[in-house]
This record gives structure tokens, sequence and C-alpha cells, in this order.
């Protein structure tokens, strides 16, 4: 792996993986992800699910559930 001082699955040049680090960076700072992220604390979080923001609001899923593919696995997402 290339020295980058960003730690990532992919094997990105490291000016790729710092321009992928300011897409990121913009992306997790929009409005629409700061609103997310403060109703996700006003409402909390517990140890057994994670929260899904729907068009007609938030979904409690089991994280079982939501890290697997709701049973169907992650190898071919």
């Amino acid at each position: 792996m290339k020295r980058t001082p960003f730690r990532l699955k992919q094997q990105l040049s490291p000016l790729a993986a710092k321009k992928k680090a300011e897409r990121d960076k913009r992306s997790a700072m929009t409005k629409k992800r700061k609103d997310r992220k403060a109703q996700n604390q006003r409402i909390g979080q517990n140890g057994n699910t994670d929260l899904h923001h729907t068009g007609s609001g938030v979904r409690r899923i089991s994280i079982k559930n939501n890290r697997g593919n709701y049973g169907r696995g992650t190898k071919n997402e």
C-alpha cells in the first residue's frame, strides 16, 4: 500500500486518497446530513439498532439486519 495519512480499505494513491477525503467531508457537511445527525442525537441511539431516515420519518433497524443486508449478505452489494 502506498504511503498516505488516510487509512482506507481501497489502495488509492496519495492524491486520490486526499481528493476522496475532501469529497467525503463535503458530503458529510451538507445541510441534509447535518440535520440527520442532529435528529439522531435528539432521538438517541442504543446498542442494538441503527437509525434509518426514510421519507416518512426515522425507523430503527437491528444492526444485524442493517449490516447483513437483511440476510442477503454484503458480498454482492
